[in-house]
């Protein structure tokens, strides 16, 4: 275990607070290391009062300040309905990647501006990086030395406004270890269970929830691999590119879902063998100031956030759009997942996927 360096000046720092073992671990790992600590919770939707209400507990435990923001409106314009829509198109996005930049740092670097804080800090298992070039310092966001946790992935879209003035306490440690620093702070979420789904659907019950926002979506067609009609789906927004149960059909052999067309709202199938793609266009990428950047990179990427990284073939091109050529072919990257871009452990940029190639 790596300690935190300790700070002798004075500097202030304010800590995402959620009531969860890794944000409260933060605070108390930043106490230990001599920061001046107080702590930001946001209320995003009406379903977060469980996550005010620990983030309070928490604060209280470890006697520090607590702030407590509101933005339902900015997170249902800025996570919620794009989140929506995009399944409504067909396409599967990740609403922490979408979330992280748009809301959650925007807000905690708008408090940490409005009261003076020298830094903000999370429970992330990532890291920062500073590195001087041409003169001046640049950030880098690289892995978490524990490769099981590692939330580079989540926040690649973050900029230099934000690195800048990122501790990431949890950089070094396993999760058992922080586990072991919330006992020792006698914190009672130390046992609490690591949360699986996103946080505004706490039943994971994607489609309803959707349906809910936009109503019910109509009924169409399963298109088999000879290009016939072989059965009708319950709406686009309850399946994903590469799935293959659930589907509701059967012809007699194993087919999964190739692409979703949200303008005649059709899905098409494939056989079995049929899932793997030479590679994937991007859109709305963003670029790190890594040294290595150039207009066409031989790097590491992970088409989503779970898998693993693979040799890829990076070709930068116009107005924020990128090429993907996979060494090896990839399973199933669906359009709206990110791709995101790994020289060794550094981040080096990535984008959303808008079809495969």
């Amino acid at each position: 275990m790596t300690a935190m360096p300790v700070n002798t000046n004075g500097k202030r720092v304010l800590v995402a607070l959620s009531g969860g073992v890794d944000s409260s671990a933060c605070v108390y790992l930043l106490q230990k290391a001599g920061y001046t600590v107080e702590a930001v919770v946001l209320d995003l939707f009406p379903a977060a009062a469980p996550t005010v209400e620990a983030a309070q507990q928490t604060a209280h435990l470890l006697n520090i300040k607590l702030h407590v923001v509101t933005e339902h409106k900015a997170f249902l314009q800025n996570v919620i309905l794009p989140f929506c829509e995009e399944y409504r198109m067909g396409r599967t996005p990740n609403p922490c990647v979408m979330c992280n930049p748009s809301t959650k740092f925007h807000f905690i670097l708008k408090v940490a501006d409005e009261l003076g804080f020298d830094y903000i800090a999370t429970g992330h298992y990532a890291s920062v990086q500073c590195i001087t070039a041409e003169g001046s310092e640049r950030y880098l966001l690289k892995k978490s030395d524990f490769l099981p946790r590692d939330q580079s992935y989540m926040l690649y879209r973050l900029g230099q406004n934000v690195l800048s003035r990122l501790l990431l306490p949890l950089q070094h440690l396993t999760k058992d270890e922080v586990r072991a620093i919330a006992s020792e702070a006698k914190l009672p979420c130390a046992s609490k269970p690591d949360s699986q789904e996103i946080c505004f659907i706490p039943d994971n019950d994607y489609p309803a929830y959707i349906e809910n926002l936009l109503g019910k979506l109509p009924a169409g067609d399963f298109i088999a691999p000879d290009g016939i009609p072989c059965g009708k789906h319950k709406g686009i927004l309850h399946y994903t590119v590469g799935q293959r149960k659930g589907l509701g059909i059967a012809l007699g052999r194993p087919v999964f879902i190739k692409s979703i067309d949200a303008e005649t709202n059709r899905i098409y199938l494939a056989d079995s063998g049929e899932e793997y793609a030479n590679g994937v266009l991007l859109h709305s990428c963003v670029v790190h100031p890594h040294p290595i950047l150039a207009d066409t990179m031989h790097l590491g990427v992970k088409i989503r956030s779970v898998a693993k990284e693979a040799p890829a073939t990076v070709t930068l091109l116009p107005n924020g759009n990128a090429r993907v050529l996979f060494d090896t072919p990839q399973r199933a990257p669906a359009p709206g997942q990110s791709v995101v871009w790994y020289h060794g452990d550094c981040v080096v940029g990535g984008g959303y996927i808008t079809e495969q190639i």
